[in-house]
């Protein structure tokens, strides 16, 4: 059995299923609001690749270092995708990234709550004893994003990788530790039961 098996997780404003060819159509009209594509410091497929990034999704998760989600929000829309990756079994930690949506739904309780639920299962069902975020140095949104999960920074791994433009990307590094995960989820508890503005 694998480390990290094929799940679904729900929550109140969020669902994640796992990812499938047949959600190419949903991810190719999903890409295409808000054009998030076009960001240069992203990796999120354009509307055409959208069958491609799912094929190249799960021939990680077929190797054992993925497991792909396809996000849906509370009225069944699908919102975009995201995963666990780098999985590390043997030290019993994952990375949450490769997360994407479409425009209409940033800055709502689907984020938080997704997380809420990928740093639940990590914590709670597969022992992670850390799960890692990294982002891209200029995507200041993703950075403000994981502090506000509660994350801590741990570094910025400098010239980490060639970027699809031919970029040096500097990597940020957070984290959450097992000890941490109870705190953090009473923090997330009270971000979704706030009322937003």
């Amino acid at each position: 059995m694998a480390f990290a098996e094929p799940v679904t997780l729900r929550g109140q404003h969020v669902l994640l299923e796992p990812l499938a060819p047949a959600h190419a159509a949903e991810a190719h009209a999903a890409a295409q609001d808000g054009e998030i594509w076009k960001h240069w410091y992203t990796t999120v497929p354009a509307p055409d690749k959208a069958g491609a990034e799912i094929a190249r999704r799960l021939d990680l998760q077929a190797k054992g270092s993925m497991l792909p989600f396809a996000v849906r929000d509370a009225r069944g829309g699908f919102a975009g995708m995201t995963t666990y990756m780098n999985i590390d079994a043997g030290n019993r930690r994952v990375e949450i990234g490769s997360t994407w949506y479409r425009a209409s739904v940033q800055r709502t309780g689907l984020n938080t709550e997704a997380k809420l639920l990928l740093l639940g299962h990590a914590f709670d069902r597969l022992r992670c004893i850390a799960v890692e975020f990294r982002t891209h140095w200029f995507n200041f949104q993703s950075r403000a994003a994981i502090a506000r999960l509660g994350a801590k920074q741990d570094g910025v791994l400098r010239n980490h990788m060639v970027a699809p433009n031919g970029t040096l990307r500097d990597t940020v590094v957070f984290s959450i530790l097992q000890s941490e995960w109870p705190t953090v989820q009473a923090h997330l508890r009270y971000q979704l039961d706030k009322p937003r503005a």
